[in-house]
């Protein structure tokens, strides 16, 4: 696992030890990253379920200016830390050492650009997690939420929480699910 691009590209990424977390491939990854690539700049981030931390540090590496990244796991949370110093990323970035629902009304921004979430498959996290998120002043109709999930997972639910799905991207067991808030029209 490393960082594909920008200012800390090619450095090494830790992974914590054990199965409590899946680090997304270097391919899907650097998949993920060319979808969104030219809306990173100066972005405000958010990691949910943020594991080793690459999603955010890969933000962080191609320009944006903050990232949130939002996690529990003790093990994880010091690979977090080891990861943002070894690549002199730190700065840039907020810890939420906490569970996932709680850290919503801990972020502190009048809009957040992108929001990515990589729950534990099979775990309908996500649900509780958009269904709360509808609600955050900071998710306006210009943030970008991007949900990692099993490959079979159903989305329909998103629209009773007001999201619109704009693009499904499968790969062989899993999927990036594209979602942003419906325009009143859409309503």
């Amino acid at each position: 696992m490393r960082v594909i691009a920008g200012i800390a590209k090619s450095l090494p990424l830790k992974a914590p030890d054990g199965m409590d977390t899946r680090p997304t491939t270097d391919r899907i990854k650097e998949t993920l990253f060319n979808i969104i690539n030219q809306d990173l700049a100066d972005c405000v981030f958010v990691d949910f379920f943020s594991g080793s931390g690459g999603i955010g540090i890969e933000a962080l590496s191609r320009g944006a200016k903050k990232v949130y990244f939002v996690e529990q796991n003790r093990k994880a949370l010091d690979c977090i830390k080891a990861n943002l110093l070894f690549t002199k990323l730190i700065d840039n970035s907020i810890i939420l050492a906490m569970d996932i629902l709680a850290a919503v009304d801990r972020i502190a921004e009048k809009e957040v650009d992108i929001i990515f979430m990589d729950p534990p498959y099979a775990s309908n996290l996500e649900n509780g997690l958009l269904k709360q998120l509808a609600n955050a002043s900071y998710v306006t109709e210009n943030t970008l939420l991007i949900v990692e999930a099993d490959c079979n997972k159903s989305f329909d639910f998103v629209k009773e929480y007001g999201f619109s799905i704009l693009r499904e991207k499968n790969y062989k067991t899993n999927k990036h699910v594209f979602l942003m808030k419906k325009q009143d029209e859409e309503l």
